[in-house]
């Protein structure tokens, strides 16, 4: 990838689910632009490890999901609509218990965008914005409406007891990000074997 900027081919260099370690390894050998994270009030795994390690290399940071995979657009209903082959079916925080115990997390989002004058979704995609000037969420849609529905979240603004009040909601979500077969592909599993290990060929 760094002669591919050196030829002019490309421009930069983002990662996407890497580990502290790969992104710290790939950083020596070129500066890397921005790394693709999931991060949202549903899943802030990442905030434990991977998001300090982009700050202190000044990397840019780019949450996918930034709306729980539908849950903060659409609130417990979103599970309605999943069809067969949807991974979404196999993740744990929509499942059981936990999905009955996550309906309460939603409800208070919702309880606190009707009183703000938004919708979940922008409530959410506020409280990812919120972060820090170095973040710029990707919430995914095929809907126009929704598309301008999540630039409405762009001008909701948050005061530091609100933040606190949706840390507080955050907190109370369960459930782990995958299932355990999709774990092994994250960032938890995924740092990339030392050059002292490779083969040639």
């Amino acid at each position: 990838m760094k002669k591919l900027v050196e030829e002019g081919k490309i421009k930069y260099i983002g990662l996407s689910e890497a580990s502290p370690d790969t992104i710290r390894r790939a950083h020596a050998v070129h500066p890397i632009t921005a790394i693709q994270l999931e991060w949202s009030l549903w899943t802030r795994e990442s905030e434990e490890e991977v998001i300090p390690t982009c700050r202190e290399l000044g990397i840019g940071i780019v949450p996918f999901s930034p709306l729980g995979k539908g849950f903060f657009a659409v609130g417990p209903k979103v599970a309605e609509s999943l069809t067969e082959n949807d991974f979404r079916r196999t993740v744990p925080k929509f499942q059981g218990e936990n999905f009955e115990h996550n309906k309460t997390a939603y409800e208070r989002v919702k309880e606190m965008a009707e009183k703000k004058g938004c919708t979940p979704s922008q409530l959410a995609l506020a409280w990812v914005l919120h972060q820090g000037k170095d973040v710029v969420p990707i919430p995914g849609t095929t809907k126009i409406e929704n598309f301008n529905e999540n630039v409405g979240g762009v001008f909701v603004s948050l005061t530091p007891q609100e933040m606190a009040e949706l840390e507080k909601i955050a907190s109370l979500i369960k459930g782990e990000r995958y299932s355990e077969a999709y774990m092994k592909q994250s960032w938890k599993y995924a740092n990339t074997p030392p050059l002292s290990s490779w083969k040639a060929s």
